[in-house]
């Protein structure tokens, strides 16, 4: 199992804490450094001031939102940013949510799986660098009746085979995350829980495309803090649980509210979403359990810690990144280097 770090939205007034983050972790060994988009902050532009300044780690997507970008300027930008860090690039796509889709960029939010499925086609035409053209139910390349001709991909990607990451929460999501990406971004997770909210859907997917689970990237994301009180370490994540779990979408499409429901947290889920959606975020946050932080962070001392990676590597992980937890760089900075502890205290590194 490799390590990864996720250094979230720029942009928040810690950005050259965030790259000297990236720059530890590329000394560390760290395999890749994912940036992330909502409606502040572009990956894009992130990842390529990350490459520049490190010398070995991959730079990922998690993730190039789907209804932000036509899927041609999708392959665009990966082909030039694989050609610009020497074949370092990782491409991870989303949908996103309604509210950002519907509200930030106009684009409905409906049949997301269809979308995708086309979306990665597409993406994976133009950057084999064939001529472009496709007939599906959202995108029609060139247009019909018109000037437009297939045209090819003028920038040579650094690689023939750039990956290709798809962020998936839901039972669907995940089986077709299966079927046509290299890896599956993931949030939430708790080892324990691992196989009947992800792995068993991801691998469904795998068997209907004809292909076993050799080779796929098993992606989750783990925010890590160190301390010896693990009670006051969870309770730091507790606002951050409450916000996903709680208020990250609609009443009735709240993706984290219907894995958090999938891991036996039925009722705990209901409430935290009542009291987030009424206005009171602190009542939502004291709702959220400790067994529920517990389980989808990584707490306490590095022998802990490194026994929670060791159960993340038995479950079928096969990357994971870590979100370095701090209120200064150099506590963050531990994190990180208590993960790379952890790990070879582990026997995975």
């Amino acid at each position: 199992m490799q390590l990864g770090i996720n250094l979230g939205y720029w942009g928040a007034g810690m950005d050259a804490d965030n790259l000297a983050v990236a720059q530890e972790a590329d000394r560390l060994g760290y395999a890749v450094c994912w940036a992330a988009e909502a409606y502040g902050s572009d990956a894009p532009t992130v990842l390529s001031w990350v490459a520049a300044k490190t010398e070995r780690i991959d730079v990922g997507s998690a993730i190039l939102q789907i209804p932000a970008r036509q899927p041609a300027m999708t392959a665009m930008t990966a082909a030039t940013l694989d050609s610009l860090s020497g074949g370092r690039f990782r491409l991870g796509l989303g949908v996103s949510g309604p509210q950002v889709s519907e509200g930030w960029y106009g684009v409905k939010f409906d049949k997301p799986l269809a979308r995708t499925r086309e979306y990665v086609e597409i993406v994976r035409r133009a950057m084999s660098r064939e001529r472009l053209s496709y007939e599906g139910a959202h995108w029609t390349l060139p247009l019909p009746d018109g000037p437009g001709k297939p045209l090819k991909l003028t920038v040579h990607p650094q690689r023939e085979h750039i990956p290709l990451y798809i962020a998936a929460i839901g039972p669907k999501n995940l089986e077709q995350t299966g079927e046509i990406a290299d890896g599956a971004l993931l949030i939430f997770p708790a080892a324990e829980h691992l196989e009947e909210t992800a792995l068993r859907h991801i691998r469904a997917g795998r068997e209907k495309a004809g292909l076993t689970m050799d080779g796929f990237d098993v992606v989750p994301t783990v925010p890590i803090a160190v301390g010896e009180d693990i009670d006051a370490l969870a309770d730091t994540f507790r606002p951050y649980t409450a916000l996903y779990v709680g208020g990250m979408g609609s009443r009735k499409q709240n993706f984290y509210n219907q894995l958090a429901r999938r891991m036996g947290y039925e009722k705990e889920a209901a409430e935290i979403q009542d009291k987030y959606l009424a206005g009171d975020k602190n009542g939502a946050a004291a709702a959220v359990p400790r067994s529920l932080i517990d389980s989808t962070t990584l707490l306490g001392s590095v022998d802990r810690i490194a026994d929670r990676m060791r159960a993340y590597a038995e479950a079928g992980v096969t990357t994971l990144t870590l979100s370095p937890a701090g209120f200064t760089l150099d506590e963050r900075i531990a994190a990180l280097r208590a993960g790379t502890e952890a790990a070879e205290r582990a026997g995975l590194a």
